[in-house]
């Protein structure tokens, strides 16, 4: 082995010129990626955990606190700047027609006793019109002009579950309550009471946000 070969090359070089080879150790440029990749990772880690130590100190995400601000901010919608709906009419102010369309007697004039009873105001009693004789096979019909659609149609109603409306050609007030053949009694007196508290509580306004 010539002395001008490399210690541990074992005569497998030979330098004839002036050329050298290169003694660099194989692995080295594995552990200098391998450490960069490292540093990288850990300096990620320790910035996700400042943003955590933030977001914690600042009391959250600025983004729920803004949805949660808002909701706490939401109040009723102002009334439209339109007439408001009228109220109901009160019983005393709803003339009613009893009108008997079944074969039972005496059933117009139990009837109207107790409405009276309840405050409304009682016209006319009677068997009903032979275009209605016999011919309601519901609880009742409540008959009356177009504009007792507003309100006469609905407190009457609140006595009688299940009653059908109609309009006729009529320009006055009153009502008829025609009893069909499917009746049996009025509404108790306590579930038309509370019949006609909700039919007069004011709806709530929507709220906007």
């Amino acid at each position: 082995m010539s002395m001008l070969t490399p210690p541990g090359m074992g005569g497998k070089y030979r330098i004839t010129g002036d050329v050298y080879p290169r003694m660099r150790r194989p692995h080295r440029r594995r552990r200098i990626v391998l450490a960069s990749a490292a540093a990288v990772v850990v300096l990620g880690a320790a910035g996700w955990g400042t943003l955590q130590l933030v977001d914690v100190f600042s009391g959250g995400d600025d983004t729920r606190k803004t949805t949660a601000g808002k909701q706490a901010d939401c109040k009723p919608a102002p009334a439209p700047s339109a007439t408001p709906a009228a109220k109901p009419p009160k019983p005393a102010q709803v003339t009613v027609n009893v009108y008997n369309a079944t074969p039972r007697k005496g059933l117009a004039k139990a009837t109207a006793d107790e409405l009276k009873k309840r405050g409304f105001a009682i016209g006319k009693i009677g068997n009903a019109p032979a275009a209605y004789d016999k011919k309601v096979t519901g609880a009742g019909l409540l008959l009356g002009a177009p504009a007792a659609t507003k309100g006469s149609f609905a407190v009457l109603g609140t006595q009688l579950a299940g009653a059908t409306t109609k309009v006729d050609a009529r320009t006055t007030a009153d009502v008829d309550l025609i009893i069909g053949t499917a009746f049996k009694a009025l509404s108790p007196k306590a579930t038309a009471d509370a019949a006609l508290v909700a039919l007069n509580k004011p709806k709530p306004a929507p709220t906007r946000c």
